[in-house]
């Protein structure tokens, strides 16, 4: 399966859109990470914990927009974009979402 950000793909050309297609999850925060969090707040530097949970969450999101574009008979997505959004506190959406397409 072909993604773009792009509304096409080069040297692909679109020959039938087949709709919206999205994945998402959402994911909470550990209390071991938040502990940590703290404690890196106070020094500076990456949140490791929090940095994989979010990678995690963005290719949780992102093969479930792909396996719906699949279930519709797609050859690839265009247009993709990927949000979050706080849901309540300590946890976040992660939405993943495009345009699935048919190529020659």
């Amino acid at each position: 399966m072909l993604i773009a950000t792009t509304p096409g793909i080069p040297e692909h050309e679109v020959v039938e859109t087949l709709g919206l297609v999205q994945g998402s999850t959402i994911r909470a925060k550990h209390v071991g990470t938040d502990i940590v969090a703290s404690l890196r707040s106070l020094v500076g530097g990456e949140v490791k914990g929090y940095t994989a949970m979010m990678a995690g969450s963005r290719e949780q999101a992102m093969d479930r927009m792909i396996e719906q574009a699949r279930l519709m008979g797609a050859d690839a997505v265009v247009s993709v974009r990927v949000t979050t959004s706080t849901v309540m506190a300590g946890a976040a959406e992660i939405l993943c979402y495009g345009t699935a397409v048919k190529l020659k």
